[in-house]
Protein backbone atom coordinates (compact mmCIF):
# COMPACT_ATOMS: atom_id res chain seq x y z
CA UNK A 1 0.00 0.00 0.00
CA UNK A 2 1.88 3.46 -0.98
CA UNK A 3 0.36 6.76 0.25
CA UNK A 4 1.17 9.97 -0.60
CA UNK A 5 2.53 12.66 1.91
CA UNK A 6 0.56 16.00 0.00
CA UNK A 7 -2.16 15.18 2.27
CA UNK A 8 -3.23 19.10 3.48
CA UNK A 9 -2.48 19.43 7.12
CA UNK A 10 -6.24 21.50 7.19
CA UNK A 11 -7.48 18.43 6.89
CA UNK A 12 -6.35 16.51 10.13
CA UNK A 13 -7.13 17.53 13.43
CA UNK A 14 -4.51 19.98 15.64
CA UNK A 15 -5.07 17.19 18.22
CA UNK A 16 -3.91 14.21 16.10
CA UNK A 17 -0.64 16.70 15.74
CA UNK A 18 -0.43 16.75 19.42
CA UNK A 19 -1.06 12.92 19.88
CA UNK A 20 2.06 12.63 17.91
CA UNK A 21 4.15 14.86 20.18
CA UNK A 22 3.27 13.00 23.62
CA UNK A 23 2.10 9.33 22.31
CA UNK A 24 4.36 7.03 21.07
CA UNK A 25 4.67 3.04 20.18
CA UNK A 26 6.33 0.88 21.55
CA UNK A 27 9.04 0.97 19.39
CA UNK A 28 9.92 3.20 16.82
CA UNK A 29 8.58 2.55 12.97
CA UNK A 30 11.50 1.11 10.94
CA UNK A 31 12.97 2.74 8.61
CA UNK A 32 14.82 2.25 5.40
CA UNK A 33 16.98 4.25 3.05
CA UNK A 34 15.50 4.15 -0.42
CA UNK A 35 18.98 5.95 -2.29
CA UNK A 36 18.26 8.63 -4.87
CA UNK A 37 16.17 6.43 -7.68
CA UNK A 38 13.35 5.00 -7.19
CA UNK A 39 13.05 1.43 -6.04
CA UNK A 40 10.15 -0.94 -5.15
CA UNK A 41 8.82 -0.81 -1.79
CA UNK A 42 9.94 -4.19 0.44
CA UNK A 43 7.20 -6.63 1.67
CA UNK A 44 4.89 -5.04 4.63
CA UNK A 45 5.36 -1.48 3.68
CA UNK A 46 2.84 0.83 4.29
CA UNK A 47 4.15 4.10 3.41
CA UNK A 48 7.16 5.97 1.90
CA UNK A 49 7.59 9.04 3.20
CA UNK A 50 10.94 10.82 0.98
CA UNK A 51 13.21 8.19 1.62
CA UNK A 52 12.47 6.11 4.22
CA UNK A 53 9.87 3.40 4.89
CA UNK A 54 6.94 3.10 7.53
CA UNK A 55 6.14 -0.59 8.05
CA UNK A 56 3.19 -2.32 8.72
CA UNK A 57 4.80 -3.22 12.39
CA UNK A 58 5.40 0.13 13.30
CA UNK A 59 1.64 1.04 12.57
CA UNK A 60 1.13 -2.65 14.92
CA UNK A 61 2.99 -1.06 17.85
CA UNK A 62 1.44 2.42 17.25
CA UNK A 63 -1.82 0.63 17.78
CA UNK A 64 -0.67 -1.47 20.74
CA UNK A 65 0.35 1.93 22.72
CA UNK A 66 -2.78 3.39 22.23
CA UNK A 67 -4.83 0.76 23.20
CA UNK A 68 -6.50 -0.28 20.04
CA UNK A 69 -4.80 -4.22 20.20
CA UNK A 70 -4.01 -6.31 22.96
CA UNK A 71 -0.47 -7.93 23.25
CA UNK A 72 -0.07 -10.39 20.33
CA UNK A 73 -3.16 -8.72 18.92
CA UNK A 74 -2.94 -7.16 15.40
CA UNK A 75 -4.75 -4.57 13.51
CA UNK A 76 -6.86 -5.04 10.14
CA UNK A 77 -5.54 -3.08 7.55
CA UNK A 78 -9.30 -2.53 6.62
CA UNK A 79 -10.21 -0.98 9.95
CA UNK A 80 -10.36 2.61 10.07
CA UNK A 81 -8.07 2.47 12.85
CA UNK A 82 -5.54 1.54 10.52
CA UNK A 83 -5.57 4.43 8.26
CA UNK A 84 -5.53 7.01 10.62
CA UNK A 85 -2.41 5.40 12.60
CA UNK A 86 -0.48 5.81 9.16
CA UNK A 87 -1.49 9.24 8.45
CA UNK A 88 -0.67 9.86 12.22
CA UNK A 89 3.39 8.01 11.59
CA UNK A 90 3.52 10.14 8.20
CA UNK A 91 3.14 13.57 10.27
CA UNK A 92 5.51 11.92 12.87
CA UNK A 93 8.13 11.13 10.08
CA UNK A 94 8.11 14.27 8.46
CA UNK A 95 8.11 16.02 11.86
CA UNK A 96 11.56 13.83 12.32
CA UNK A 97 13.23 14.20 8.78
CA UNK A 98 12.75 18.17 9.56
CA UNK A 99 14.39 17.89 12.25
CA UNK A 100 16.84 16.49 11.97
CA UNK A 101 17.79 18.65 8.10
CA UNK A 102 17.45 21.30 11.07
CA UNK A 103 19.92 19.45 12.94
CA UNK A 104 18.17 19.72 16.03
CA UNK A 105 19.46 16.52 16.70
CA UNK A 106 22.89 17.51 17.81
CA UNK A 107 21.25 20.15 20.04
CA UNK A 108 22.05 19.90 23.88
CA UNK A 109 18.93 19.30 24.55
CA UNK A 110 17.63 16.51 21.89
CA UNK A 111 20.71 14.95 23.39
CA UNK A 112 19.75 14.85 26.64
CA UNK A 113 16.33 13.42 25.98
CA UNK A 114 17.88 10.84 23.80
CA UNK A 115 20.32 10.08 26.55
CA UNK A 116 17.13 9.46 28.86
CA UNK A 117 15.06 8.04 26.51
CA UNK A 118 18.03 5.30 25.47
CA UNK A 119 18.27 4.65 29.73
CA UNK A 120 14.49 3.89 29.52
CA UNK A 121 14.58 2.10 26.75
CA UNK A 122 17.20 -0.55 27.35
CA UNK A 123 15.52 -0.89 31.08
CA UNK A 124 12.32 -1.77 29.57
CA UNK A 125 14.17 -4.25 27.26
CA UNK A 126 15.89 -5.80 30.27
CA UNK A 127 12.68 -6.61 32.15
CA UNK A 128 10.92 -7.55 29.19
CA UNK A 129 13.45 -10.11 28.33
CA UNK A 130 14.01 -11.27 32.25
CA UNK A 131 9.90 -11.88 32.41
CA UNK A 132 9.53 -13.57 28.94
CA UNK A 133 12.07 -16.06 30.28
CA UNK A 134 10.67 -16.23 34.18
CA UNK A 135 6.77 -15.66 33.77
CA UNK A 136 6.17 -18.28 31.83
CA UNK A 137 3.01 -20.68 31.65
CA UNK A 138 5.16 -23.60 33.61
CA UNK A 139 5.54 -20.89 36.16
CA UNK A 140 2.18 -20.01 36.08
CA UNK A 141 0.87 -23.47 36.43
CA UNK A 142 3.35 -24.35 38.79
CA UNK A 143 2.70 -21.51 41.02
CA UNK A 144 -1.25 -22.63 40.72
CA UNK A 145 -0.35 -26.05 41.86
CA UNK A 146 1.56 -24.66 44.90
CA UNK A 147 -1.19 -22.09 46.29
CA UNK A 148 -4.60 -24.37 45.07
CA UNK A 149 -2.99 -27.23 46.80
CA UNK A 150 -2.63 -25.09 49.95
CA UNK A 151 -5.99 -22.84 49.84
CA UNK A 152 -8.17 -25.56 49.03
CA UNK A 153 -10.77 -26.61 51.23
CA UNK A 154 -10.87 -30.10 53.02
CA UNK A 155 -13.67 -31.91 52.60
CA UNK A 156 -17.14 -30.94 53.61
CA UNK A 157 -20.03 -32.22 54.72
CA UNK A 158 -23.96 -31.09 54.68
CA UNK A 159 -26.22 -32.53 57.55
CA UNK A 160 -29.58 -31.85 59.13
CA UNK A 161 -29.70 -32.19 63.54
CA UNK A 162 -32.13 -32.71 65.80
CA UNK A 163 -31.62 -31.10 69.33
CA UNK A 164 -33.55 -32.30 72.20
CA UNK A 165 -33.13 -32.15 75.49
CA UNK A 166 -32.75 -35.83 77.23
CA UNK A 167 -31.30 -39.17 75.79
CA UNK A 168 -34.04 -40.77 76.09
CA UNK A 169 -35.66 -38.57 73.43
CA UNK A 170 -33.31 -38.33 71.42
CA UNK A 171 -32.80 -42.47 71.15
CA UNK A 172 -36.63 -42.31 70.46
CA UNK A 173 -35.97 -39.81 67.20
CA UNK A 174 -32.99 -42.24 65.82
CA UNK A 175 -35.93 -45.72 66.40
CA UNK A 176 -38.51 -43.24 64.29
CA UNK A 177 -35.80 -41.93 61.54
CA UNK A 178 -34.84 -45.88 61.51
CA UNK A 179 -38.53 -46.60 60.75
CA UNK A 180 -38.93 -44.50 57.65
CA UNK A 181 -40.19 -41.20 59.15
CA UNK A 182 -38.68 -38.10 57.65
CA UNK A 183 -35.64 -36.90 59.67
CA UNK A 184 -36.50 -33.23 58.45
CA UNK A 185 -40.26 -33.81 59.93
CA UNK A 186 -38.91 -34.91 62.91
CA UNK A 187 -36.85 -32.29 63.36
CA UNK A 188 -39.77 -29.88 62.76
CA UNK A 189 -41.63 -31.64 65.44
CA UNK A 190 -39.34 -32.43 68.01
CA UNK A 191 -36.07 -30.17 68.01
CA UNK A 192 -35.35 -27.37 70.10
CA UNK A 193 -33.49 -26.07 67.70
CA UNK A 194 -34.89 -22.50 66.82
CA UNK A 195 -32.18 -21.49 64.58
CA UNK A 196 -32.46 -24.43 62.42
CA UNK A 197 -35.79 -26.10 63.09
CA UNK A 198 -38.14 -24.51 60.48
CA UNK A 199 -35.24 -25.77 57.42
CA UNK A 200 -35.27 -29.60 58.71
CA UNK A 201 -32.52 -29.33 61.04
CA UNK A 202 -30.15 -28.34 57.92
CA UNK A 203 -26.79 -27.29 58.69
CA UNK A 204 -25.95 -26.52 55.27
CA UNK A 205 -22.18 -27.50 54.05
CA UNK A 206 -19.26 -27.29 57.08
CA UNK A 207 -15.86 -28.50 57.18
CA UNK A 208 -14.58 -30.16 60.22
CA UNK A 209 -13.76 -26.75 61.77
CA UNK A 210 -16.75 -25.45 61.08
CA UNK A 211 -18.83 -27.19 63.92
CA UNK A 212 -18.42 -28.33 67.51
CA UNK A 213 -15.72 -31.37 67.54
CA UNK A 214 -17.78 -33.41 69.06
CA UNK A 215 -20.51 -32.85 66.24
CA UNK A 216 -17.54 -32.91 63.37
CA UNK A 217 -15.99 -36.01 64.70
CA UNK A 218 -19.66 -38.13 64.39
CA UNK A 219 -20.36 -36.70 61.18
CA UNK A 220 -16.94 -36.66 59.74
CA UNK A 221 -16.82 -40.25 61.00
CA UNK A 222 -20.20 -41.11 59.15
CA UNK A 223 -21.45 -42.68 55.88
CA UNK A 224 -23.74 -40.43 53.19
CA UNK A 225 -27.68 -41.54 54.17
CA UNK A 226 -26.62 -42.51 57.95
CA UNK A 227 -28.65 -41.22 61.31
CA UNK A 228 -26.06 -41.21 63.59
CA UNK A 229 -25.87 -40.27 67.49
CA UNK A 230 -26.95 -39.34 70.03
CA UNK A 231 -23.90 -37.05 70.78
CA UNK A 232 -24.23 -34.76 73.95
CA UNK A 233 -22.76 -30.75 74.09
CA UNK A 234 -23.96 -28.49 76.26
CA UNK A 235 -26.88 -27.63 74.38
CA UNK A 236 -28.40 -31.04 74.60
CA UNK A 237 -28.22 -34.05 72.66
CA UNK A 238 -27.79 -34.22 68.50
CA UNK A 239 -29.02 -36.64 66.44
CA UNK A 240 -27.57 -35.93 62.93
CA UNK A 241 -28.78 -36.91 59.19
CA UNK A 242 -25.71 -37.17 56.52
CA UNK A 243 -26.85 -35.44 54.22
CA UNK A 244 -23.93 -35.23 51.34
CA UNK A 245 -20.38 -35.17 51.52
CA UNK A 246 -17.88 -33.15 49.09
CA UNK A 247 -14.81 -31.76 48.41
CA UNK A 248 -14.78 -28.61 46.83
CA UNK A 249 -12.18 -27.89 43.99
CA UNK A 250 -10.53 -24.41 43.65
CA UNK A 251 -10.44 -22.23 41.20
CA UNK A 252 -9.58 -23.58 37.60
CA UNK A 253 -6.56 -22.28 36.16
CA UNK A 254 -8.03 -19.80 33.60
CA UNK A 255 -9.74 -18.20 36.47
CA UNK A 256 -6.62 -17.30 38.32
CA UNK A 257 -4.06 -16.94 35.08
CA UNK A 258 -4.22 -13.29 35.31
CA UNK A 259 -3.35 -13.02 38.97
CA UNK A 260 -0.78 -15.60 38.70
CA UNK A 261 0.46 -13.48 35.99
CA UNK A 262 0.76 -10.46 37.75
CA UNK A 263 2.26 -12.01 40.89
CA UNK A 264 5.12 -13.25 38.54
CA UNK A 265 5.82 -10.51 37.33
CA UNK A 266 5.98 -8.00 39.90
CA UNK A 267 8.54 -10.64 41.80
CA UNK A 268 10.48 -10.86 38.88
CA UNK A 269 10.97 -7.21 39.14
CA UNK A 270 11.11 -6.85 42.18
CA UNK A 271 13.98 -9.68 42.69
CA UNK A 272 16.06 -8.03 39.43
CA UNK A 273 15.66 -4.57 41.22
CA UNK A 274 16.63 -5.74 44.63
CA UNK A 275 19.90 -7.74 43.26
CA UNK A 276 21.16 -4.75 41.29
CA UNK A 277 20.53 -2.39 44.44
CA UNK A 278 22.32 -5.19 46.45
CA UNK A 279 25.25 -5.85 43.60
CA UNK A 280 25.57 -1.36 43.40
CA UNK A 281 27.36 0.97 45.33
CA UNK A 282 24.18 3.72 45.47
CA UNK A 283 25.30 6.95 46.82
CA UNK A 284 22.58 9.50 47.67
CA UNK A 285 23.68 13.34 47.28
CA UNK A 286 21.52 16.01 48.90
CA UNK A 287 20.95 18.81 46.35
CA UNK A 288 21.36 21.65 47.88
CA UNK A 289 24.48 20.70 50.45
CA UNK A 290 25.82 18.21 48.14
CA UNK A 291 26.24 15.57 51.30
CA UNK A 292 26.55 12.43 50.08
CA UNK A 293 24.84 9.84 51.79
CA UNK A 294 25.34 5.72 51.01
CA UNK A 295 21.90 4.40 50.56
CA UNK A 296 20.78 1.08 52.07
CA UNK A 297 20.21 -1.71 49.75
CA UNK A 298 16.51 -2.40 50.66
CA UNK A 299 15.74 1.49 50.08
CA UNK A 300 13.35 1.05 47.16
CA UNK A 301 11.72 -3.20 48.37
CA UNK A 302 8.49 -2.28 47.31
CA UNK A 303 7.43 -2.35 43.15
CA UNK A 304 9.73 -0.86 40.60
CA UNK A 305 7.78 2.11 39.29
CA UNK A 306 8.59 0.92 35.65
CA UNK A 307 6.44 0.97 32.80
CA UNK A 308 7.03 -1.93 30.29
CA UNK A 309 6.10 -0.49 27.26
CA UNK A 310 7.71 3.62 28.25
CA UNK A 311 5.39 5.27 25.34
CA UNK A 312 7.65 8.53 25.83
CA UNK A 313 10.53 7.17 25.99
CA UNK A 314 10.06 5.77 22.20
CA UNK A 315 8.36 8.66 21.38
CA UNK A 316 11.60 10.49 22.12
CA UNK A 317 13.53 8.30 20.35
CA UNK A 318 12.45 9.00 16.85
CA UNK A 319 14.82 12.55 16.76
CA UNK A 320 17.51 10.00 16.31
CA UNK A 321 16.41 7.16 14.21
CA UNK A 322 18.58 5.94 11.44
CA UNK A 323 17.73 5.78 7.79
CA UNK A 324 18.27 2.17 8.29
CA UNK A 325 16.55 -1.07 9.40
Amino acid sequence: MKRGCNIPTSARTLASLMVLLVAAACGSPETVETGTAPLPPPDNAVAQVDQTIIYNAGVQREALAQGLIEEGGHLAADDSEYERIVEELIDQRLLAIEARRRGLQNSPEARRRIAAAEERILGNILLETVIAEQVTEEAAHRLYSEQTGLARPGEQIRARHILVDTRETADAIIGLANDGRDFAELAVQYSTDIATRVQGGDLGYFSRDGVLPDIAALAFSSEEGEVVGPVETASGWHVLYIVDRRSPEGPAFEEMRGSIVRFLTFETISNLVDHLRESARIELIEPETGTVTEAAASDDAGAPDIELDAPAAESETDAQETNED
